[in-house]
């Protein structure tokens, strides 16, 4: 059974979402959820669930192996990015090449990058008019939104769509496809 370790940065509906799928699988279960805020709901989730939480702030991710070490602490074989807005450093990304996974709520490569998140990024699907939206998920490397792309999931948008509106659409694709690409994805490598 492989270790997954979660990084979110908000409320964790995702991160609660793939607690719930992969407690009743044999391939992975989550072992760890890491948060850059101190307050953020992710950690209570964790809590409710018994799952080991840490805090990290700058300093530890960018300039020391504090990150790094604990992830190797938990023998976490993946890591899976549940609405993490910071890049991702060098010294993890060269020990989990091809295992950091993000999800991003739009079809990337449109509507992706740094500051490209949430409610900005369907308003911006809005605003430009198209007809369509879902969500990617794909590896992580040291550019916001731009790793390989492991699967895409497809949304129409109606004329009368509000921000609002896609983000549930969008929100339903996710917690449909992201814990089975998940699985399919650690599956690959066993």
């Amino acid at each position: 059974m492989k270790n997954i370790a979660i990084f979110a940065s908000g409320s964790g509906t995702n991160a609660e979402n793939l607690i719930a799928y992969f407690s009743t699988r044999n391939s992975a279960k989550v072992s760890l959820i890491l948060s850059n805020k101190k307050d953020a709901f992710v950690l209570k989730r964790a809590a409710k669930h018994n799952i080991d939480s840490l805090f990290f702030d700058r300093q530890d991710f960018y300039h020391s192996d504090t990150v790094l070490n604990c992830l190797s602490s938990y023998g976490i074989d993946f890591i899976v990015l549940a609405g993490f807005l910071w890049l991702v450093p060098d010294n993890i990304l060269r020990k989990y090449d091809h295992k950091i996974i993000n999800i991003h709520p739009a079809l990337l490569p449109y509507y992706g990058g740094k500051g490209m998140y949430g409610e900005k990024v369907h308003q911006a699907v809005i605003d430009n008019r198209e007809k369509e939206s879902g969500i990617s998920i794909h590896f992580v490397n040291e550019k916001y939104d731009e790793g390989d792309i492991i699967f895409q999931a497809r949304c129409n948008i109606e004329p009368h769509d509000t921000p609002e509106i896609l983000a549930n659409k969008v929100h339903a694709l996710e917690y449909k496809y992201f814990p089975v690409i998940i699985e399919e994805t650690i599956l690959k490598t066993l």
